[in-house]
């Protein structure tokens, strides 16, 4: 089910790794140029466009394209208590952890009345996108909202996919974790059209936000793509992948069960298990083989194992496998080696690195603590996972006295004068005069 690439015995540069490890193949120039005529339109004729769309591409037109307040509360009423523990529970500790995360104002004096500071503001409004189509994301939600609500962010809308099942509405579990959040604003949109709405609002019914975050198929982030500089966007996620850097040390099964549950997301879910070992690789293919087919979405799991995507990557040693993960970049990292910890200090491209055995992406994905928004296709190289700094801005603020800019005046003017740029220079002297 698994492919290999077997890279022993190869000197490779980082380019190369680049090209040799598994990717899944995702279009987003074709997805754009669907996309945009839905974003075109829904700019044009806002809530009735998406309501259409909905139609089109839901297969239900939400009687109500904002979900009412009463909808939203009644979720909460009748969510399962385990579900609504675990919510409870997700809440708590990512919100602790998104709380510690603020960078703090900073201050420096330069020199005598010369000061620079620096303080973060939060964005005014934020458009949350929550996926609803092959699964149910409530997890999602909790990710968005908290990140932005610990930024200090005063206006959150959500969106998500209406449910045929649901009389238009989005899940219930969604629902309810907006309610467990305080957010009232939620809408039965998915898709382009939703990131439309978000980003141009909806005359009447949607004040359009300022930036737009969360995870979706490739037409969300083609339709995020599109949108981008309109408003600020988080990143254009794609399908969701795992590597894992294990050796001898490993225990075949646990990595077995976390190469399956991230193939579970989706067909194009991506499974990497970057080894020295072919003992291991030889136990952990067996034990996916067989687990794959044991587990519930047998068939969607199957496929993105036996996907371009997933694969078994042989390595010479430690050295390699942490040379291939950083090629790879994958969204989350796991590390099963004998000195996990000293492997994940070196690992510089990854959006989230779980540190030993008994810390799974699935933790991560719903309680650990860090949010489940990350970095996919190689992106976390230069780019963070969804964070406060998401729906954050530096903003700075420079104080001179007189004599402090007297002290740099003059080098001031000769900068001015080399780029050519006198007026600059001139803009110095006229207060040095006085």
């Amino acid at each position: 089910m698994l492919s290999r690439t077997d890279l022993r015995g190869r000197d490779l540069s980082a380019r190369d790794l680049r090209s040799l490890v598994p990717r899944a193949h995702l279009d987003v120039g074709h997805a754009l140029a669907v996309v945009e005529p839905i974003i075109a339109d829904v700019r044009d004729r806002g809530a009735e466009a998406v309501v259409e769309y909905g139609q089109r591409f839901d297969g239900v037109a939400p009687l109500h394209l904002r979900v009412p307040v009463e909808a939203i509360e009644g979720a909460l009423a009748s969510l399962d208590a385990t579900v609504l523990a675990g919510l409870h529970e997700a809440i708590a500790r990512v919100r602790r952890f998104h709380d510690a995360t603020v960078p703090p104002p900073v201050s420096v004096d330069l020199a005598d009345g010369a000061t620079v500071s620096q303080r973060w503001v939060p964005v005014q409004r934020v458009g949350l996108y929550v996926p609803g189509g092959i699964a149910v994301y409530p997890s999602s939600v909790v990710m968005n909202v908290v990140a932005a609500q610990s930024a200090g962010v005063a206006s959150i809308a959500v969106a998500s996919p209406p449910q045929k099942a649901f009389d238009g509405l989005p899940h219930p579990t969604i629902l309810a974790a907006c309610a467990l959040l305080g957010v009232d604003e939620v809408y039965a949109a998915g898709g382009a059209q939703a990131i439309a709405m978000l980003a141009y609002g909806a005359p009447g019914v949607c004040e359009p936000v300022d930036v737009i975050t969360g995870p979706g198929n490739v037409y969300v982030a083609a339709a995020k793509r599109a949108v981008n500089g309109v408003v600020g966007i988080d990143a254009e996620a794609g399908p969701t992948e795992i590597a894992v850097i294990a050796d001898a040390s490993a225990d075949a099964e646990l990595v077995a069960a976390d190469l399956v549950s991230q193939a579970e997301h989706d067909p194009l879910a991506g499974s990497v298990l970057i080894t020295d070992s072919v003992d291991l690789a030889d136990a952990v293919v067996d034990a996916v083989e067989r687990r794959a087919s044991a587990t519930k979405h047998a068939v969607r799991v199957k496929e993105a194992l036996s996907g371009t995507q997933s694969a078994v990557v042989l390595t010479d040693g430690i050295e390699q496998s942490i040379s291939v993960a950083d090629a790879y970049g994958a969204e989350h990292l796991e590390i099963h080696t004998v000195d996990a910890s000293g492997v994940a200090a070196r690992i510089s491209n990854a959006g989230a690195i779980f540190v030993g055995p008994y810390s799974p992406v699935s933790l991560g994905d719903y309680i650990a603590g860090s949010n489940h928004v990350l970095p996919t296709g190689g992106t976390a190289r230069f780019q963070s996972g969804l964070n406060v700094t998401s729906f954050l801005r530096a903003v700075s603020t420079i104080t001179y006295s007189a004599a402090a800019l007297a002290a740099v005046g003059d080098r001031v003017v000769a900068l001015a004068n080399a780029e050519d740029l006198p007026a600059h220079g001139e803009a110095v002297q006229a207060r040095m005069r006085r």
